[in-house]
């Protein structure tokens, strides 16, 4: 048998919003006849909804940037080997340990089907000159043309170099807009932009030729800032550009913006066998064949080795694949270890978890405190309509009715503080951008202005209950005697 449930007629329905209506009326008039009070206890709500908001921004600019960067350096799927010092029962097997070489790689390309693209590098801390001007990039790495596509470059004029040129040991390279910016000169300083294709860059005394040149990298943020840039000069000719950031397209050799784009834009590409020929074997040979530049075999050793897996969703398994290759060549020696991208992914998600909370614990305090000021300013507004609380009782005011009265007033006043809040959160933002600008503008989220809002609209009513419970039970015949 079905039961059904009594409606309630439209009549009583509009009583209801009438009441309710009236009430919130009479909570607004309350906190307008005593406006500078209600400030003052508004302002614990406005600076934890601002102060919450805020902190959100920020993490969700850092977050950005971070997943930015981690793309840009060839997303989840690479995984890295580097040289490690051998464990503690290894270390009487130092002299045999032979380093990552290329015999890994080899073996890794007949052996290591998951691994679907592998990249040695050399690299070299170098300094470049030409024209009489010097720069020290990050480093220079003697590289495989593979490397272009591992590291997510993009050649903007010119070409990589290719298989050719590696086998015959060139002297080319491919540079980044940070080496053009400090010896030619960057385009918002000389006017135009310069391409060096053709001209011979010295590293470290050493001739080469520049066949490619990649394009400039940089974050949203900075496209952004650069842009704003052009269109105030374009607006304003012959003046000073009214903003600036630091972001524009040039100046490589400064660290400039998100580090990770910067190396990026310092980075000299000359062909793997290039490296071992022009630098690397001499310091072989005058280690007696076992120095730095070898393994024990003689092999040429590499200072990394990147790799392209199959997917993320066979991370562990290719993982233990090139393990167990290099285990056999390395002949039991744990000279090498991995790094991978998804450390890196981890690491940003523990920092944003982190970060998250404990921004969120010291707002929660301050809308705690906000809290606290609603719930004492209601009790003094109690306090002073004592009298008015009896009459409405011994008219016919029901004990619900005070209590939603006293209760809206409580939550009028935790609205109000929430919108204010919310205006005020995205000058804060813009403030705290001003004072200490990070690599990566904040971003304000709907999620964090309803959320914020929700949390300053909850600590109303629950600021507003205990006052509300006590202006109900007021006795109205010792209200009405209360003077």
């Amino acid at each position: 048998m079905k039961t059904s449930h009594p409606k309630v007629a439209p009549e009583v329905l509009h009583h209801w919003y009438a009441q309710l209506g009236i009430t919130v009326l009479a909570g607004v008039r309350e906190i307008w006849a005593h406006k500078f009070r209600s400030v003052l206890t508004m302002l614990g709500i406005i600076l934890g909804v601002s102060s919450l908001v805020a902190m959100s921004a920020l993490i969700s600019g850092m977050e950005k940037g971070a997943r930015e960067a981690l793309i840009a350096i060839g997303g989840l799927e690479k995984v890295r080997v580097e040289p490690q010092p051998l464990p503690t029962e290894q270390r009487h097997l130092t002299d045999q340990a032979v380093g990552i070489t290329l015999n890994d790689v080899r073996a890794l390309e007949r052996s290591a089907p998951l691994a679907t693209r592998l990249s040695p590098e050399m690299r070299l801390y170098a300094t470049v000159s030409a024209h009489g001007k010097r720069f020290r990039p990050w480093y220079c790495s003697g590289v495989w043309p593979v490397a272009v596509e591992m590291t997510e470059h993009v050649i903007a004029h010119g070409r990589m170099f290719n298989e050719l040129d590696d086998e015959m040991a060139r002297s080319v390279c491919v540079i980044g807009t940070a080496t053009r910016d400090e010896i030619w000169g960057a385009p918002d300083k000389v006017g135009s932009e310069i391409i060096p294709i053709g001209e011979t860059l010295f590293i470290n005394g050493v001739p080469f030729t520049i066949v490619g040149m990649f394009q400039h990298y940089e974050s949203e943020q900075e496209r952004k800032a650069r842009e704003l840039a052009k269109t105030e000069a374009a607006l304003n000719p012959g003046g000073a550009v009214t903003r600036d950031r630091g972001h524009g397209h040039g100046g490589g050799g400064r660290r400039r913006g998100n580090f990770v784009f910067y190396l990026k834009n310092a980075t000299i590409y000359i062909p793997l066998n290039t490296m071992w020929m022009k630098f690397r074997s001499g310091a072989a040979q005058a280690a007696g064949g076992g120095g730095s530049a070898t393994g024990a075999t003689g092999d040429p050793r590499l200072s990394s080795l990147e790799l392209r897996i199959a997917g993320v969703e066979r991370l562990p398994e290719s993982l233990q694949q090139i393990r167990n290759v290099l285990m056999s060549t390395h002949k039991g020696i744990e000279d090498f270890t991995f790094r991978t991208q998804e450390d890196w992914a981890e690491q940003i998600n523990t920092f944003v978890h982190n970060a998250r909370l404990s921004g969120g614990l010291i707002a929660g305090i301050s809308l705690l405190v906000g809290g606290i000021g609603i719930m004492n300013i209601m009790l003094a507004s109690i306090s002073e309509r004592v009298r008015e609380i009896g009459i409405r009782k011994s008219v016919g005011a029901a004990t619900s009715d005070i209590f939603i009265q006293i209760l809206v007033e409580s939550v009028v006043i935790a609205i109000l503080g929430g919108l204010v809040g919310l205006v005020t959160s995205f000058g804060l933002v813009d403030l705290i951008s001003s004072f200490s600008p990070t690599e990566n503008a904040p971003i304000v989220t709907v999620t964090a202005l309803a959320v914020a809002f929700g949390f300053s609209v909850l600590v109303g009513v629950l600021a507003g209950i205990f006052p509300a419970v006590k202006a109900a039970r007021l006795n109205p015949i010792q209200a009405l005697r209360y003077e």
